[in-house]
């Protein structure tokens, strides 16, 4: 059997398998290089929120609310879906440790290093938890979304705990979307070389580039080559996707399919 696995740019994914169907971090209103809106995203199974920030959280509430899909997230993240529309009894918080299953989908958070902040309305802001998550989709295929983490050690710990055999890692930056201010933003929360040694900690079968734009980036290039000179298993792959680009993936192989 086969997951199938959709990119819509940024860190939004659509992994559909055995198990069911996930939405990774939703943002497509907004979203440069996104080929569908939010109206037609198909119904997933459940929603995964990594953390607050806009281009990971942006249009959850509205697929939340036409699909009925379950969201699993955290708290700070929870309070701005709700003024956002979403009922509470749609969402599901949760933090590193504590499983969900969602029909025969094993939805595990991890360990983050991040930050998750929401502004509300009224002019508040609400902490949370950031996280990564591990899913199974199914026996051969456990795919862990990076939710914007920093490289660190015990992402190894992550990989003999819950054995992911694909990673969607962080790599650069979307850099139209990176705020102003004084000095320059020169990396993404991992620098290349950095997402590469987190494939390696993880004890990644297929490593996946992330959190982009643009795919002909140098940094999605060099994230590419790094993989396979901090690789030790001797069989680790590596692949950028382009926005709408879909894959199947059995077992340690893959193949495009549009």
């Amino acid at each position: 059997m086969t997951t199938r696995l959709t990119f819509y740019g940024i860190a939004c994914y659509l992994a559909e398998g055995p198990n069911g169907c996930v939405l990774f971090d939703p943002f497509l209103t907004g979203n440069p290089v996104a080929p569908i809106g939010p109206d037609d995203v198909p119904t997933p199974d459940v929603i995964v929120v990594s953390h607050a920030a806009f281009d990971h959280s942006g249009d959850a509430a509205k697929v939340a609310l036409r699909t009925k899909a379950p969201v699993i997230c955290g708290v700070d993240t929870a309070e701005l879906l709700v003024e956002q529309g979403v009922d509470r009894a749609q969402l599901r918080t949760t933090v590193w440790g504590i499983a969900v299953a969602v029909g025969n989908l094993f939805i595990q958070p991890v360990e983050c290093h991040h930050w998750s902040v929401a502004k509300l309305s009224d002019g508040r802001f609400v902490t949370g938890t950031p996280m990564g998550f591990v899913i199974t989709l199914e026996e051969n295929c456990r795919i862990y979304h990076f939710g914007d983490s920093a490289v660190f050690g015990d992402m190894r710990l992550i990989g003999e705990l819950h054995h992911p055999t694909v990673g969607l890692l962080g790599c650069t930056q979307p850099w139209s979307l990176v705020a102003p201010g004084p000095g320059e933003v020169v990396t993404g929360e991992m620098a290349p070389r950095e997402a590469a040694l987190a494939a390696e900690l993880l004890r990644l079968e297929l490593a996946v580039g992330s959190h982009y734009e643009d795919v002909s980036h140098p940094h999605v290039s060099e994230f590419l080559d790094e993989v396979g000179k901090q690789d030790s298993t001797g069989h680790r792959q590596a692949l950028a996707m382009r926005p709408g680009e879909t894959i199947d993936i059995d077992g340690p192989t893959f193949r495009f399919v549009r």
